[in-house]
């Protein structure tokens, strides 16, 4: 389970009269009519919800004295191999699909694993074998011998409302299979520096380390999120917790079922959320969507008609709220996928159509191309280590010039960016887009140097 430091804040309360409300009814039963107990839901759910133990092998550390190569002639040290060191973690899944044998988990929980094994309810163990995952939105499918298996049918996420109540079922701390229940305290958390792509359901069912991978259901028992991390100031639950929605970890799965991978398009924007201080300068009649920062000459969003300035409202017929969730729903669209936006420009609503190009990755970029106040920089991708697990997902600055404005800047060779304004940067595409989309104001750079970890302001 992923947990995310609690910056805790001293806040004063105040007793107040407050009008009587109603008070909360039961939740209603599948068959209809008032629960006293949601026991029959959770003999249904629970057969589909596996725990799930991972080996995995990393590096044992090594004084470097050791390694270097004139010390180790004068101490006459014999050359030795890299040692490794397996270590043991524990998860949760959930069935998918009960007849091919699928079962939907966190990438983090099987990341870099070399034997995933599954127990299920009636205490069967199978091996698993890993189908493909997506670190950008932490979920990875398994798949397991389809043999008298249960599965758990897939909800609708964009349907859930902040109230509704919601089950969470995992193996927290190993414990073995864990059933709490809540309510969906939020819906469309982002900015919080956990995944790429986040557009998480916060819910107050107790989740702990050891639910990851696991099932958020409502009651109608359908799945609607895979339970990922916790808001905690000692890795414990304090009644925050995080799920990606169903409907994002069925679009990663309907790409991995058919590349193995999730391959992911472009259609040439930068966007920023639309805030009603944004608004009210350009003198928008709307609040909520997504503001167009810029647009690629010769991109599909270009050659679709859309211009700077523009606020995409919605897509595909359903609302956008914010330059996020935009991201979000174009990232899971498939390459040649056409996408409906709906834009307003000067007041009048228009509708346009994009289809969605092959993502050309970049592997470096000069930071004087995006922005001024970085000239100097050269930027490089990180690609994932498990020697250096701090250094998973990031941008590196390969090179500075002397007393250019990236050096000025505070920025070093060797620094690895890993957010832009809070926002998750892992390759040279989202990074030039974060860079871009902070426009004139402040850029936060959360950095990694050395051992050390800072946040640098670019004024």
């Amino acid at each position: 389970m992923r947990i995310k430091p609690l910056a805790i804040a001293t806040v004063a309360l105040m007793a107040l009269a407050a009008p009587a409300v109603a008070a909360p009814s039961l939740p209603q039963s599948p068959t209809g009519g008032q629960m006293t107990t949601i026991a029959p839901l959770i003999k249904d759910v629970t057969p589909a919800v596996v725990n799930i133990a991972v080996k995995t092998k990393a590096p044992v550390e090594e004084n470097p004295l050791f390694q270097d190569p004139f010390l180790r002639r004068f101490f006459d040290l014999p050359g030795q191999p890299q040692r490794e060191q397996q270590t043991q973690s524990v998860g949760s899944g959930v069935i998918i699909d009960a007849k091919k044998g699928y079962i939907l988990t966190n990438h983090h929980v099987i990341n870099n694993a070399v034997e995933i094994n599954v127990t299920l309810k009636d205490q069967r163990i199978l091996k698993a074998k890993l189908v493909g995952g997506d670190p950008e939105t932490d979920i990875a499918l398994l798949q397991v011998p389809a043999e008298n298996l249960s599965q758990i049918p897939l909800g609708d996420s964009e349907k859930l409302e902040v109230g509704d109540f919601v089950v969470a079922v995992g193996n927290p701390f190993g414990l073995g299979q864990t059933v709490t229940m809540g309510i969906v305290s939020a819906l469309g958390r982002s900015g919080l520096g956990i995944e790429g792509y986040e557009d998480f359901i916060q819910t107050d069912a107790s989740i702990n380390p050891g639910n990851s991978g696991g099932a958020l259901v409502n009651m109608k028992g359908e799945l609607i999120g895979i339970n990922t991390a916790i808001l905690g100031p000692a890795g414990g639950n304090i009644g925050i917790g995080f799920a990606v929605p169903i409907d994002m970890a069925r679009a990663v799965t309907d790409h991995i079922v058919q590349y193995g991978e999730v391959r992911r398009g472009r259609i040439g924007v930068s966007v920023q959320d639309l805030t009603p201080d944004i608004a009210l300068a350009l003198k928008l009649d709307k609040t909520q969507g997504a503001l167009v920062t810029r647009v690629e000459p010769g991109s599909p969003a270009d050659k679709a008609g859309l211009k700077e300035g523009d606020v995409v409202t919605s897509i595909s017929g359903r609302a956008v709220k914010s330059g996020a969730d935009l991201r979000n729903r174009i990232g899971l669209l498939r390459v040649g996928d056409k996408a409906e936006l709906s834009v307003s420009r000067d007041k009048a609503l228009k509708n346009l159509t994009v289809q969605v190009a092959k993502k050309e990755p970049q592997v470096a970029a000069r930071a004087g191309e995006i922005t001024p106040r970085l000239a100097g920089a050269t930027f490089n991708a990180v690609q994932p280590s498990s020697t250096q697990p701090q250094r998973l997902r990031g941008i590196e600055v390969s090179a500075v010039d002397r007393d250019s404005a990236a050096w000025q800047a505070g920025l070093r060779p060797g620094d690895v960016v890993t957010a832009v304004n809070r926002e998750p940067v892992t390759t040279i595409d989202g990074f030039t887009r974060s860079v871009r989309a902070a426009a004139q104001g402040p850029i936060a750079l959360n950095l990694i140097r050395g051992e050390s970890r800072m946040v640098l302001i670019v004024q």
